[in-house]
């Protein structure tokens, strides 16, 4: 189930994706991927709001990309899309080759910054006690 409806993402964009419902549910599985095993509350308003932020974030990002499937290959580098996917180039400058790529993440960071402001990425604030 999406954390966001059609409408807020409507409201969002200025307009409504053709596979509106569909962006939401993947773009909210990418969100419940980043708070795997994160402990919060599904009944605390704010949570949610984040949740729903995050997820309408997550939809723009993926839109701004490109992506109008919602599918992570499509910004993922490294992975031939596309008419002309026929061949992959390799190298061994950077990532070796089979490691997971780094370079373009899978979470925009519009989303990652309201789920690290609702402070459920599990890193806590922390006082600076300098001397």
């Amino acid at each position: 189930m999406a954390y966001a409806t059609v409408e807020q993402l409507t409201d969002e964009l200025g307009y409504a994706p053709n596979n509106a419902q569909k962006l939401l549910d993947r773009a909210s599985r990418d969100i419940d991927r980043v708070l795997m095993c994160s402990n919060y509350n599904t009944a605390d308003s704010a949570v949610l709001t984040a949740l729903q932020q995050a997820t309408l974030e997550q939809v723009a990002w993926r839109l701004e990309c490109g992506d109008v499937n919602g599918i992570r290959h499509d910004v993922q580098s490294g992975v031939a899309s596309g008419p002309g996917a026929g061949s992959v180039t390799l190298s061994r400058t950077g990532n070796p080759i089979g490691a997971a790529t780094s370079g373009t993440p899978f979470l925009g960071d519009q989303a990652w910054t309201v789920l690290q402001q609702a402070g459920l990425t599990g890193q806590a604030p922390y006082t600076y006690l300098g001397g």
